[in-house]
């Protein structure tokens, strides 16, 4: 029976094991914390589809031509088309598996407009849409755990893949409960570890999300695609410890952005982009706040407290919690932050990578979004990539691969971690993660130009010239004293490839650069080589034919 090894239990990772399976595979889903602690479970707003009941007027080709647009003509036709045909067989998916959608008085699924749609396509489950996926997504993985199909393996890391001549079998996990690093053999290895929230310190993300996996996997020779392009979500609320969230779903039912002008308060995206201003794509938004350099306020007052609590009782909480704000009586002060990056793994239309039966999948794995993700399709693309890869995995009629003999990497590998815990270091690696932090927010902001990135490279290189030399400190758990470099590694990617796109489109935006060029109108493909980072432009879009 085929065995396939899944990093990371959020929902793609869940959605993958479940479908694999559902297909007689035999899987072990990974992670370093319950799928209930996954990042998965902040998501809000809702999911796309489209339904036969549902808007008026709307259609799958009407949804693919919103995420084409929304992508900046990045997100590649065949991929994006994909994604959409199955919107609505997943949606009655969840709903079999015991998701709880939100439902008018008849019992019909209620929808919300989402930015930069044409149509109300966002079915939700009031404003934790990505908890009631995650809840019944766990029962369905349970039930397979039951009968013997899947393993889940918690409070354990990925340490590396085991790679030779291109062919991915398996990963190194480090899990301190089992002693420590251990080799995993696998038929194939699908990497689900969300998005790099931590290379930015405070976002709206989780932490856990640190992008080491695909720093590691590049260094190991996975290519990277379109990691300039990273989200800011417009609303967020600051708090001392990360940003939270104020779901589009706030302004999906109408609330309305704001600024003070001489005691009054002036619309200014209304002002600017109509009656829909305040529903534009969220690259757009946040560029209109940060170019206002002033306090912005969301108001859903005048919704109503009925309303409220009946569609955005998490928006009310989240206020009420964290900064003691009334919704129904006072406007939120919102700014944008770092939230969702359209770039990571490079993979083709079946989510493999360049690397033989490495596949990844939802937000590590680029494909769908290109220039800037639509609100609504990252749940639908989280669930979608696992269920291609799981078909494409079990669908392979080879015979399983003799696995070669990874003993010598093993110990190799558990004398250079043993080594480093007898040591000290003058700098604590979170000290360089926490500097790391500040200089990809200051230099890879929503607004960039090429004296920035520059000094951005500057900073990370003597980052890694010093994570080179440390004396790892013995009290860290050693995941953070392994992971830094490749983090630091997948930064420095990062900044590359935004200094490489000489042009303005979607969430990168350059002020030395401002128009969009048609000779850009293609992926960014980075690759690593022995400390040397080339980029390349990929018109013929070869991932997704």
């Amino acid at each position: 029976m085929t065995h396939v090894l899944i990093i990371g239990s959020g929902i793609s990772g869940m959605a993958c094991a479940v479908r694999c399976a559902e297909r007689g595979l035999r899987v072990t889903l990974a992670s370093p914390f319950p799928s209930e602690r996954s990042q998965s479970v902040m998501a809000a707003g809702g999911i796309n589809a489209v339904l036969p009941e549902g808007e008026p007027g709307d259609s799958v080709a009407s949804h693919i031509e919103d995420t084409l647009k929304g992508g900046c003509d990045l997100g590649g036709e065949r991929a994006v088309t994909g994604l959409c045909e199955h919107g609505g067989e997943i949606l009655r998916y969840l709903e079999r598996i015991g998701t709880v959608f939100s439902v008018d008085k008849q019992g019909r699924p209620l929808r919300r407009a989402f930015g930069g749609q044409s149509h109300k396509r966002t079915y939700y489950c009031g404003a934790s849409t990505g908890k009631q996926i995650v809840s019944a997504l766990v029962m369905e993985a349970r039930r397979f755990e039951a009968a013997g199909l899947i393993e889940r393996r918690l409070w354990c890391c990925f340490h590396s893949a085991l790679i030779r001549d291109g062919v991915c079998h398996g990963a190194l996990l480090f899990d301190e409960a089992r002693g420590g690093l251990e080799a995993v053999t696998a038929d194939a290895v699908v990497i689900a570890t969300g998005g790099q929230n931590a290379l930015f310190g405070k976002t709206t993300g989780s932490t856990q999300c640190d992008g080491y996996a695909a720093g590691k996997l590049f260094m190991q020779g996975a290519e990277l695609k379109n990691l300039e392009f990273i989200q800011y979500h417009p609303t967020t609320l600051q708090t001392p410890q990360k940003r939270m969230l104020i779901s589009e779903a706030a302004r999906g039912e109408g609330g309305r952005l704001f600024v003070k002008e001489n005691g009054h308060n002036v619309y200014f995206m209304e002002e600017k982009y109509g009656p829909g201003g305040n529903l534009m794509t969220r690259d757009v938004i946040s560029r209109e706040i940060d170019a206002l350099g002033c306090d912005v306020f969301l108001d859903i007052s005048f919704l109503g407290k009925d309303v409220i609590d009946q569609r955005l009782p998490e928006v009310r909480d989240l206020c009420a919690k964290y900064a003691g704000i009334d919704v129904t009586r006072e406007p939120i002060p919102v700014q944008p932050s770092v939230h969702f990056f359209m770039g990571g793994l490079a993979v083709h239309l079946n989510h493999e990578t360049n690397l033989r039966n490495l596949f990844a999948v939802g937000e590590c794995a680029s494909m769908y979004h290109g220039a800037n993700r639509l609100g609504g399709n990252s749940l639908l693309a989280a669930i979608y990539s696992g269920h291609v890869a799981a078909d494409e995995i079990a669908g392979r009629k080879e015979e399983a691969p003799t696995h070669p003999d990874f003993s010598g990497e093993l110990e190799r590998e558990k004398a250079r971690l043993a080594e480093s815990r007898d040591t000290q270091s003058q700098f604590p690696v979170m000290y360089l993660r926490d500097m790391l932090a500040e200089t990809m927010q200051k230099r890879l902001g929503i607004v960039r130009d090429e004296a920035n990135l520059t000094k951005g490279l500057e900073d990370i290189d003597y980052y890694l010239s010093i994570a080179g030399r440390l004396n790892y400190d013995a009290s860290v758990m050693p995941y953070f004293n392994y992971s830094l470099t490749a983090i630091l590694t997948l930064a420095r990617a990062t900044v590359t490839c935004a200094l490489s796109r000489r042009e303005s489109r979607g969430a990168h935006w350059r002020s030395d650069f401002p128009e969009t060029d048609e000779a850009y109108r293609a992926a960014t493909i980075i690759k690593y080589d022995g400390g040397k980072y080339s980029v390349r432009l990929d018109e013929e879009r070869a991932y997704e034919s």
